[in-house]
């Protein structure tokens, strides 16, 4: 095939769950020089009278050419089209806090901002997730008498961390390497996943870093502390603390907590709000099976994708796993009304972060959807019968969503990765 481009932008989706593809050849200046263009199982050959660019897929993607279907050319993006593709599953991600069995050694807690260690040496015995947020309900369902645990707040002791949706509980105790906050008298009760310890929000609970005075969690109680999981790395021993870019640590950790709660509890909407209680960001997860490969054309083969700069070094793969996500941003009273609702929704999972954070992933949200094609930047209208019937989809939009003029729901790909636990 032939299309006029002085420079290419190559994009590529791979669906691996549909084995499919989704090919854009970017055509930033129109009426260009001709190109064209090879596409093998393999790889992707870009030919122009200025020479010759070859993007290699990585191992394990093969792309079938003889299914190309559905070309066309889409004013500010270039070429589009699809086609079939077959790419291996990664192996599943787990962190080391969902399997009991791997917390025998001893672990050493560090901030991932700066590398301070927080706790040293904490032999887990026992790793253990809190129950969903309404098994209070459910126990009374269960039981033939009052329920046992009604009112008894759970908490870990000495040499246990219960893990929530996107936090640790651990128990203080003399090793903790920063002066204890003071605790307020708080209003307690029964602990879950997503309502853990119904508390009045106090300045003098936070859990700062005595070196870069980042918040890394809050204090529960006398002896128990709530560290966010995208403030923490947790590292057997005898492992030096690993240095990871903020933005990926962040991405993974969340990417992961979504995939997760949609598997668990078939929930792909979420808000993000700040351990103030406010809404920052409402998130709809619509698909965690996509490979990313995004490039620019040069006079040699491609290594490394603008979508993903912040995330790669020069030695590192061309290609990155992510989850699609369509996002709005609540900030400075910013789709109050939508928040509202969604926060009156049952179906709608709540998860709090740090307010920092928050904008942190504000921020990268916007970044990464800023540097999409741009027909992959917002959802186009849509006039839907009912709710949708296959909410992965990337064609399916809720309700609510129709509501909000089309150049404000942007799409964004979350990088996915463990969550650089000690794995």
């Amino acid at each position: 095939m032939a299309a006029a481009a002085a420079e290419a932008r190559v994009f590529l989706e791979v669906r691996r769950r549909l084995h499919s593809a989704l090919l854009i050849l970017g055509d930033p200046n129109e009426g260009g020089l001709p190109m064209d263009v090879c596409v093998t199982p393999t790889s992707l050959q870009l030919k122009s009278p200025g020479g010759c660019t070859e993007l290699w897929l990585p191992a394990g993607v093969r792309l079938v050419p003889s299914s190309c279907r559905g070309l066309q050319h889409v004013a500010g993006d270039g070429l589009h089209l699809r086609l079939q593709a077959r790419a291996e599953f990664c192996p599943n991600l787990i962190s080391v806090f969902n399997q009991s069995s791997q917390a025998q050694g001893c672990c050493t807690f560090y901030c991932q901002s700066c590398g301070e260690i927080i706790i040293r040496n904490r032999k887990l015995l026992r790793v253990l997730s809190l129950p969903h947020e309404n098994w209070g309900a459910l126990v009374d369902e269960w039981c033939c008498h009052p329920n046992p645990f009604a009112n008894k707040p759970l908490h870990p002791q000495e040499n246990d961390c219960f893990t929530g949706d996107c936090f640790f509980l651990v128990n203080l105790r003399h090793d903790l390497q920063q002066p204890r906050p003071e605790v307020a008298p708080v209003e307690t009760r029964c602990l879950s996943s997503e309502n853990h310890l119904k508390m009045k929000p106090k300045a003098n609970t936070k859990v700062i870093c005595k070196r870069c005075k980042v918040m890394l969690g809050e204090t529960v109680s006398s002896e128990t502390t709530k560290f966010y999981m995208t403030e923490i790395i947790i590292q057997p021993s005898e492992r030096n603390f690993p240095i990871i870019p903020r933005s990926q640590f962040v991405q993974s950790v969340i990417a992961q907590c979504l995939v997760e709660l949609s598997s668990a509890r078939s929930t792909f909407r979420f808000t993000l709000q700040g351990q103030d209680g406010k809404v920052y960001i409402l998130l709809w997860l619509l698909n965690s099976d996509s490979l990313v490969i995004e490039a620019l054309e040069s006079s040699t083969s491609i290594k490394k994708f603008p979508l993903l700069e912040d995330l790669l070094k020069a030695d590192s793969s061309s290609s990155w796993n992510a989850v699609k996500v369509l996002y709005q941003p609540c900030i400075k009273s910013r789709n109050a009304e939508l928040a509202s609702s969604w926060e009156s929704d049952i179906s709608v999972h709540c998860l709090t972060l740090p307010s920092a954070t928050c904008l942190e992933l504000l921020l990268i949200l916007s970044r990464s959807n800023a540097t999409l094609p741009p027909s992959l930047r917002c959802m186009n209208s849509f006039q839907l019968q009912g709710l949708p019937t296959a909410p992965g989809h990337p064609n399916c939009v809720d309700g609510i969503f129709q509501a909000i003029e089309p150049q404000n729901r942007g799409f964004f790909f979350l990088s996915r990765g463990t969550r650089h636990l000690g794995l």
